[in-house]
Order: structure tokens, then sequence, then C-alpha cells
């Protein structure tokens, strides 16, 4: 029996990188997922290849009535949702000094009010059912600054003071939300200029694992949360990034591998 089975689910930015690891999680372990995203190529590609566990569905997480069409959408193909994954994000990576209003605003409606409307809409639904779990994908730059990043940080730190809130409305009516920050992840959006694994590595000699993050790593961390073996967690913030988020690892330092005075 799969974790899963019996949910339906709304995954936003499914069409691939984390929300496409995160669909195919979930129908491995026995959830129908409805793909929403805008990137319907993708998307519907995706879908084909999920099968009948997988419904796909345009969503501009940023418009209400786009909102209201996925939910519509998944009831009717699917049947009730259970679980949102609030997945879908951008970022705009420049200076703070080099950002206009509307550039910075296009980054906090899919980032933030994206993860509002998807609580609002699909959270509504589970409170009158008074069931229901919702992930809302954060980060761990959601947790400090990050130069070049000044709009997705921003955004990244009130998803997390969100999820608190609608932890705190949602939960006295049996819906738990819960928030994932990842790391760095190899993704699209995480990897724009298409570097190997191996390159982007080099990059993270700072962090305990030594590693970039994979798509699917993250997704089963959303994969516990929708699943009933989280049923007592509500309003917290499972951070998956390797053990960056504890400090800067020196590896010239006492402790690292093949120091003598430490057992090498």
């Amino acid at each position: 029996m799969g974790r899963l089975d019996g949910k339906v689910a709304i995954v936003t930015g499914a069409a691939r990188g984390m929300g496409e690891a995160t669909a195919r999680a979930f129908v491995a372990e026995g959830a129908r997922v409805l793909v929403a995203d805008v990137l319907e190529e993708e998307g519907c590609a995706l879908t084909a290849e999920l099968g009948e566990a997988a419904r796909f569905c345009r969503l501009d997480v940023s418009s209400e009535e786009s909102w209201a069409a996925a939910l519509a959408a998944a009831e009717s193909a699917l049947g009730p949702v259970n679980v949102l994954v609030n997945n879908a994000a951008i970022n705009d990576f420049r200076s703070l000094l080099d950002y206009d209003k509307q550039s910075f605003q296009r980054v906090l409606d899919v980032n933030l009010l994206g993860t509002m409307l998807g609580l609002r809409y699909v959270g509504e639904a589970m409170v009158r059912r008074r069931s229901g779990a919702i992930v809302n994908i954060g980060s761990v730059d959601g947790t400090r600054g990050a130069n070049g990043y000044s709009a997705y940080v921003t955004s990244k730190w009130a998803v997390r003071g969100l999820t608190r809130a609608a932890a705190m409305e949602f939960g006295p009516r049996g819906v738990r939300v819960n928030a994932v920050l990842p790391g760095g992840v190899y993704t699209a959006m995480g990897n724009p200029n298409g570097l190997s694994v191996e390159q982007i590595n080099r990059g993270y000699t700072n962090v305990p694992l030594q590693r970039v993050g994979m798509p699917g790593e993250i997704a089963q961390a959303s994969v516990f949360l929708a699943s009933d073996q989280a049923s007592y967690i509500c309003g917290t913030e499972l951070v998956v990034d390797g053990g960056w988020i504890t400090g800067i690892y020196h590896p010239h330092f006492p402790g690292a591998p093949g120091d003598q005075g430490y057992g090498g």
C-alpha cells in the first residue's frame, strides 16, 4: 500500500523540476494528482506518462479565476481534494538596485500571492470537509539574506509566516498546514546555465553533505507531510538542504574527513 492511497492532490508548478518530482512521487504512493502549471506542453506530456492517476490543468497561481477553475477541474476529474502542494515559484536574479516595481511584484505575485490563493481556495474546500493537508514550498533563503535574490528571499520569508498563520486558522478545522524548506536543488530554475551535477557540486563544499539536492529528495518530504504518518504535525518547517542551514562547513578545519586529530 502507498502512503497516499485514496488521496487527491493538486501540485502547482508540476510540469517540471520539484513539482514534477512531487507529482511522480505522489502517484507512486497511490495518490491521484492534478498537475497544475502554466507550462501546458510539459504538463500534458507528464500526465500522459503518469496515466489515469493524473490530469493536467493550466493554472496561473496569481489568478483567482484560475485557482477556482483548477479546483473545479480536480474535483470533477479526480474527486475531493485532500492535499495541496504550493510549489510554483519563480526567481529574478538581479541586484536590488536594478529592480523596478513590476519585476519585484511579479516574483511576489507567483511565490507569495500564489501560495495565499491556494490556501484561500483549496483550503476553504478542505475546511468545509474538516480534513486535508497543505504543504507550502519555502526555501532556506527564507531564513536568511542572499545577494541578488531580494525578491525571492522576501517572498520565501513571507511564505513561512503565511504557513504559520494558516496553520493556526486551519488546524482547529482539521486541516494541517506545513512548509518544506529546500536548499539548493538541481532544477532548471536553480541551474539556468545548464551545468552538470558535478559542476554544481563544486559550489557546495561549504554544505555538510557536499552536494546539491535532487528534486526527488525534496518530493519525499512533501509525501511525508501529506501522508497520515504526519497526522500530528502542523505549522512546522521541514528543512531539506543537506545541512546548509546549520552553518558553514569548513573542509580544512578540525573535524573534517582526514583531520588526524579527529580520527581521520
